[in-house]
């Protein structure tokens, strides 16, 4: 049953690690979550290894020259963020699962030339600019600034969104679900 890639991509708010943990939770699915490795500081309630593998700059550099990540970006100004090659294998041939990742536009794009058929893009899009703006605000995580530079970033993740396997647009959060469910099941039992 193991070895198909689920990618999930979206502007920061749009609600994809919601569908993510949903879809983990499908049993039958049998989809365990790639961890992304990252420079950026660790955030209160996150724990290495399990949110992140949180490293220095220099460490992330440094397995880029090593080409150890399947893909990665420079996401704002020395927070890197890449998907580590050992991670996606450790899925697919130690636990015989799918893999599903929860990543940023470029960094599901570069994953669905990688595996072509054999992976499912999805892209949850928000209803709308200001609602995204909205949804920011109220996790209460940044500040005006980062939340200006992610709703500037979102813009441009919009354009790409048709290069994606399926637009979910996220309006109503149990529509999306079933939306995103739907597809995965459609995608793993081809």
């Amino acid at each position: 049953m193991g070895g198909k890639v689920i990618i999930v991509s979206a502007p920061s708010g749009a609600g994809k690690s919601t569908i993510v943990k949903h879809l983990i939770n499908i049993t039958d699915f049998q989809l365990e979550f790639s961890v992304s490795a990252t420079s950026r500081a660790m955030r209160e309630n996150e724990e290495n290894g399990k949110d992140y593998f949180f490293m220095s700059i220099d460490d992330f550099k440094n397995k880029v020259e090593e080409k150890e990540f399947l893909e990665w970006e420079e996401v704002y100004k020395n927070h890197y963020y890449g998907t580590l090659k050992s991670e996606v294998k450790r899925i697919i041939q130690t636990q015989d699962k799918n893999v599903i990742f929860d990543v940023d536009v470029a960094g599901g794009l570069s994953i669905k030339r990688f595996y072509k058929e054999n992976a499912l893009s999805l892209y949850i899009q928000p209803p709308s600019i200001e609602e995204l703006e909205k949804r920011l605000k109220n996790r209460n995580q940044d500040d005006a600034e980062a939340i200006n530079r992610r709703i500037r970033k979102a813009k441009h993740e919009i354009t790409y969104a048709r290069r994606f396997d399926k637009i979910i647009i996220n309006d109503d959060l149990n529509t999306a679900l079933k939306e995103a469910e739907q597809a995965v099941r459609n995608f793993l039992l081809k």
